[in-house]
């Protein structure tokens, strides 16, 4: 009997995080905060629609089950913030692999060592420093070839024994995270690129923190810090006096709960632009019209600078105070330099346009971010609780794991959970994408945020509302920004480099220019329109809008991607690796042959393997005991003492007669009948895993089961070759007639079976040689070979915790369908990233040489300049509406009907 895929899911969750909501929101839910420590007060904005009369405190002050300290803890108990406990992450047993290079090394698990732990830098650098200055250790660095990360710690065995280094690193890790930790909070009140630099500049100067970063698009804060050097609360009140507020995100929103979008921005920001715009009409029209004193229409335009300019001001100061050159310095010392000349015209326009843009940028990205909060509204306020004979209303966050829940048709269903009671389809489409609602029966897994489109259902739940698909979901696709790609670095490094060098020469052109004979106010007045014109604004908001839309693209279209880094990677992949089982084929085998020896029957062949073979629990086991149930067969009794033998089959007895049913391995160095190897042949050739069966010294025939083939893989893999994929490959554990029978039919070029988990880890890293590979699985054996593509693409994240942890991109149905709506995706996003720094770049190259040749004034450079901000946002915007071009479900694809093995 061939072994297929083991199915065990990896037990471990991702961390809770507290609830969020921002610019938008329209959940009803009630306050009551419970905040132990000073925060702004609640300002509810425009469009506010909650009911502020509700009960349950957010964030800070949950009142659940008692807080208990475990051993390891890592809590920060000095401080007031109250989580819920986060349910532990699995954590591997250390091992002992020789190193890359050679020689011996040993391995704790990243998660283990540094919970929260994801990469080299901050708490980790701490780490590798402790452990390298222990006696005997040589290196120490992270792996991550075995499908989850360790800390690989190389030594010398003369100079240390492996159970005393592991004592020792054990020791040393827990020493290093119980000292530096990492937090995440929302920022509120962040309105522009720049606020985000401003903030973590000033975090990242703290004394004891390892490492600060801000992501302006998701409107993250993460640091690593060191809780004996400063508190969070430090941190709060640093931020707090740059005029920003922090709050810890709660799971399953983007946005902020507290302030809509935080401090005063949201609210005067679109007031004051108007404000501006209005004064510096009347300026013009007071200079032209009106027999008034010169000084009036200058009093006004000096208004609307202050109007125009009032965050951007703000914010340079900031800048200014902490030694540095921004976006918003560079403005403002613009206008200014225009009003020192007596252009107060320009000055006044400058900051209007200026702050008109940041306006709307900020609107634009607030939609972007609104699209992803989408995804969490989805999910009810509330679940009927069955207690008895009673129903009672609930809100999500407060009923248990275990607990008993009603879904009436037409409701969406409150928490993730196993039907109990009740059959009915369910519409999935908020999480997977798929179009077409699913059957479901009492043992499926039933999802937050889908639809019961026709029965009563009783649903046991099955994790809290902050664990579910859907939160877990939101989550990572707002932490999605943080992982920056090959574009969005270059433009921050570049925007970074830019500002200074800028400024610089906005101070050394006029002297040139003086000194050349230009007049004093011709030659600033040109300085001034090359400060405008070179200001990388474009360059600095052109990757992360992009970004921010197309994760949340995907994200409504069933595909999860968890960073800008796998968009890009995803977009340069020119080959893709399949998994076999339960990836393109549906992973449930089913019998689809019986061929018995001359003398005996189909009753007796099929009724006697499924009698030993329901004392299995192997897959080929049930697919065989089914089809004796189909067809009616009374099993002969008395089967006992089951005995597996790995890889080739089982062992039994029915009675005192011995019973065996198994590959031919089982029967290797036996005469068998004639026409049995023949047969065996015929059915492996055409897909089907055989199974021999034999009762005492009778060989009854051979019996044939085979996988099916997924609904719609031919059609998919066609898709991808119509797309550019060079090279496609099914890299299987089965036999290889098998193995190459499913990729003929599929239209692979080529598989590689049969192959260990190992085994495929090699051939990825063998393809990836040539070109750029994707490995494609169901995340849960495969992940070792995820881990080693370029990008690992996981199927079925929707019932898989393995998949979402593992995989960078993941499909959160079992659709294959939505692998070429991913990859159509990530070039489109790639594109719109190139295209926006083209146009950032473009624009501001030609304007700096009209700039320094005096061809251009400062008002047309300021419209041009703003004009391509709002460009590359609108530009960035368009992938929200990305639709495949491919068919968007299984029902659309014509279904591949030939038997395939498992």
């Amino acid at each position: 009997m061939s072994e297929p895929k083991k199915s065990a899911r990896f037990s471990n969750i991702r961390e809770k995080k507290p609830h969020v909501h921002g610019p938008g929101c329209k959940h009803d839910h009630a306050h009551d905060h419970g905040h132990d420590h000073a925060h702004e007060p609640h300002v509810h904005g425009p469009g506010c629609k909650h009911g502020h009369d509700h009960g349950h405190g957010h964030a800070h002050a949950h009142e659940d089950k008692p807080h208990v300290h475990g051993p390891g803890c890592n809590h920060d108990h000095d401080h007031g913030h109250h989580h819920h406990a986060p349910r532990p992450k699995r954590i591997r047993p250390p091992g002992n692999r020789p190193a890359e290079g050679g020689g011996t090394a040993l391995q704790l698990d990243l998660e283990g060592a540094l919970p929260g732990e994801t990469d080299e830098v901050g708490r980790f650098e701490k780490l590798e420093a402790a452990l390298k200055s222990h006696h005997g250790v040589t290196d120490v660095h992270l792996r991550r070839d075995a499908g989850h990360t360790e800390v690989c710690i190389h030594y010398q065995p003369e100079g240390v024994a492996p159970q005393q280094l592991l004592t020792l690193a054990q020791y040393t890790s827990a020493t290093v995270a119980g000292r530096y930790h990492h937090h995440t909070w929302f920022v509120r009140g962040m309105d522009s690129g720049d606020a985000a630099a401003v903030i973590e500049h000033a975090v990242s100067r703290m004394n004891g923190i390892l490492s600060a970063s801000v992501a302006y698009a998701s409107e993250r804060l993460v640091v690593e810090y060191d809780r004996e050097a400063l508190t969070l609360e430090d941190v709060e009140a640093r931020v707090k006096s740059l005029g920003y507020g922090l709050e810890v995100p709660t799971a399953g929103h983007v946005c902020s709960h507290h302030a809509h979008g935080g401090g005063l921005a949201p609210l005067l920001e679109m007031p004051l632009v108007v404000a501006a715009g209005v004064l510096l009409a009347v300026g013009w029209l007071l200079e032209r019209f009106a027999p008034v004193p010169a000084l009036v229409p200058t009093l006004v335009w000096a208004l609307s600078m202050a109007s125009g300019g009032f965050f951007a001001i703000k914010g340079s100061v900031q800048s200014l105070l902490q030694r540095r050159i921004d976006i918003e310095t560079m403005m403002v010392v613009a206008a200014l330099g225009a009003a020192v000349l007596g252009a107060w015209f320009e000055g006044a326009f400058l900051l209007f346009l200026f702050s008109a843009g940041h306006a709307l940028e900020h609107r634009a990205m607030d939609k972007a971010r609104r699209s992803i909060e989408s995804l969490s509204a989805l999910r009810p306020e509330v679940a009927r609780v069955r207690r008895g004979e009673e129903l009672v209303e609930l809100p999500v966050e407060e009923v248990a794991q275990g607990a008993r829940i009603v879904v009436r048709p037409g409701d969406r269903v409150p928490l993730d959970g196993i039907i109990r009671e009740g059959k009915s389809s369910l519409d999935q489409a908020a999480i997977t994408g798929e179009s077409i609602p699913v059957a479901k029966q009492p043992g499926d897994e039933v999802f937050s945020g889908t639809i019961n489109c026709e029965a009563l259902l009783e649903v046991e739940v099955t994790r809290p509302a902050s664990e579910s698909v859907l939160a877990r979901v939101v989550d990572m696709v707002a932490q999605a920004e943080a992982q920056k790609g090959p574009n969005q670095r270059f433009a921050q490094r570049l925007e970074r480099t830019f500002a200074p060098l800028v400024m610089i020469a906005a101070l050394v052109f006029p002297v040139v220019l003086v000194l050349l004979g230009t007049p004093l106010k011709e030659a600033v007045l040109r300085a001034v329109a090359l400060l405008v014109a070179a200001s990388p604004c474009a360059l600095a908001i052109s990757t992360p809008s992009a970004v921010l839309s197309a994760v949340a693209a995907a994200a409504r279209g069933g595909v999860l991607v968890k960073g800008g880094i796998y968009l890009e990677l995803l977009a340069g992949v020119r080959a893709i690796a399949f998994d076999k089982t339960g990836t393109l084929t549906v992973g449930r085998p089913q019998l689809l042959t019986a061929s018995p020896t001359p003398g005996v029957s189909r009753e007796e062949l099929l009724g006697t393997a499924a009698a030993v073979e329901s004392l299995s629990a192997h897959p080929l086991a049930h697919a065989v005991v089914q089809a004796a149930s189909r067809e009616g067969l009374s099993l002969p009794p008395g089967a006992k003492d089951l005995e597996a033998i790995h890889g080739q089959g089982i062992r039994a007895k029915l009675g005192e007669e011995a019973v065996e049913v198994g590959n031919l391995a089982l029967f290797a160095g036996q005469p068998l009948p004639p026409e049995l190897a023949p047969e065996v042949n015929r059915l492996e050739e055409a897909g089907q895993t055989t199974m021999v069966v034999r009762r005492g010294s009778r060989f009854l025939g051979v019996l044939g089961v085979a996988d099916t083939l997924r609904s719609g893989a031919q059609q998919t893999v066609q898709e991808l070759k119509r797309a550019g994929i060079e090279r496609t490959v099914m890299l299987s554990g089965d036999n290889a007639r098998v193995a190459r029978s499913i990729a003929s039919r599929v239209g692979l070029d080529e598989a590689r079976a049969p192959l260990m988990p190992a085994d495929k880890v090699t051939a990825v890293r063998e393809l990836g040689k040539e070109r750029s590979v994707a490995m494609v699985g169901d995340g849960v054996n495969d992940a070792p070979a995820l881990a080693a593509a370029a990008v690992g693409v996981a199927m079925g994240g929707a019932g898989s915790d393995a998949a979402l942890e593992t995989a960078d991109v993941v499909l959160m149905s079992d659709d294959l369908s939505r692998l070429p709506f991913a990859l159509g995706l990530a070039r489109a996003a790639t594109s719109v990233m190139r295209q926006n720094l083209m146009i950032a770049l473009g624009v501001s190259g030609v304007l700096i040489i009209a700039a320094i040749l005096g061809l251009t004034r400062i008002s047309e450079a300021v419209v041009l300049h703003e004009g391509s901000t709002l460009l590359v946002v609108a530009n960035g915007l368009r992938l929200l509406g990305y639709k495949s071009s491919g068919p968007r479900d299984a029902s659309e694809v014509p279904a591949v009907s030939q038997p395939t093995a498992g």
